[in-house]
């Protein structure tokens, strides 16, 4: 229960953070379309661990194997599986935590909640587990591309108290990869960079802020009341590890502005579409795109697993103290830039499909 999201394009992820491998079953994707393992390679690439120095020392190539659903390089309409074994897992280094949970992690819930819990390296509820999103989402992000046109770029735009200065409306994906914290804004990324050092060192970790855009999407995607396209969006990024919080167009921002000055007036453009002078929005209104650019930003918390002694309780309740040991990130947000991308993409396929239909207009060959 609650592994699979979408309706018309669902994915369903599997696998554990010490297990034999983890990955993705992906139903509904239309036949016809051109995908190789080297694209989605791309995407994991992005999110993998040990690409930098400011990222977990876990040495895995995240190497993507396509089981079924394609032929030929293409897709069949069958569903997809891909698969990446993991080839690098510690498990010795969560000993300690067989027995003692960790502040702020899923351990003490897990067992509440089944009464048994894969304590090596957090099982399911470990990031490993966003690899088969992220595979699933190169996936989706072609159709969208091929069909639509639409184009996704996710960025760090908040690193603690250090804010870049970054254009959602013409940020470009070469911006972000320029350096190993993905902020487009190079000074402010340098700082980053220095402080997520820093941090590690203490043994600490720090949280952030991941802004993303959609741009190209056609008007009139989103399924009201309950299947809002910001409703669907938020579900997704907010089913990410270690994400807190979720906003679109003006978000929180908005609650200090006037009706008069957060409206997003009409206007005619010269091709005759109807226009919005500003995007406060976000991209939607009544949970329906309106044309503009999808703007989105998700919140994520400093990692839990940290190497400063805490307090905590063993299985059992007895007041313990824990410095966890493993490798971690001190800051999930470099990786977590291609994982929200990722659900984006999910999330509109999945709203393109059900606007346009499956099959006929989204037919690929």
């Amino acid at each position: 229960m609650g592994n699979t999201f979408g309706h018309l394009f669902r994915i369903t992820t599997f696998g554990e953070s010490h297990g034999g491998g983890v990955g993705v079953v992906i139903d509904g994707c239309p036949p016809l379309l051109e995908i190789s393992p080297e694209e989605i390679q791309f995407e994991l690439d992005r999110r993998r661990p040990g690409q930098s120095k400011i990222t977990t020392p876990r040495n895995e190539t995240d190497t993507c194997e396509i089981l079924s659903g394609v032929f030929a390089g293409k897709t069949t309409g069958t569903p997809i599986a891909i698969l990446v074994r993991n080839k690098d897992a510690r498990s010795q280094d969560y000993d300690e935590m067989a027995q003692k949970y960790r502040p702020s992690h899923a351990d003490a819930t897990y067992d509440a909640k089944y009464g048994i819990r894969n304590w090596q390296g957090g099982g399911r509820s470990s990031a490993r587990e966003t690899i088969g999103r992220v595979a699933a989402g190169a996936i989706a992000k072609k159709i969208l591309r091929q069909v639509a046109g639409v184009e996704i770029v996710g960025y760090v735009k908040r690193i603690k108290d250090l804010e870049g200065a970054i254009d959602p409306n013409s940020v470009t994906l070469e911006q972000v990869e320029r350096n190993i914290i993905r902020c487009p804004d190079l000074e402010c990324g340098d700082r980053m960079i220095e402080l997520i050092e820093q941090t590690g060192r203490q043994g600490d970790s720090i949280g952030g802020v991941v802004e993303c855009v959609a741009r190209g999407l056609p008007k009139g995607l989103g399924m009201p009341v309950f299947d809002k396209l910001e409703a669907d969006l938020a579900k997704g990024v907010m089913s990410l590890p270690a994400s807190k919080g979720f906003e679109i167009g003006s978000g929180f921002a908005g609650t200090l502005m006037m009706g008069s000055e957060h409206n997003d007036e009409f206007y005619t453009d010269e091709a005759g579409e109807i226009r919005t002078v500003t995007n406060r929005s976000g991209g939607t209104q009544g949970g329906i795109t309106n044309g503009e650019n999808i703007i989105i930003r998700v919140a994520f918390k400093p990692t839990a697993t940290i190497r400063k002694e805490q307090r905590t309780v063993t299985q059992a309740g007895e007041e313990t103290v824990l410095a966890a040991k493993g490798r971690h990130d001190p800051c999930v947000l470099p990786r977590a830039v291609p994982m929200v991308e990722a659900m984006m993409a999910v999330v509109l396929c999945d709203h393109l499909m059900r606007q346009q239909g499956q099959c006929g207009v989204l037919r690929l060959g």
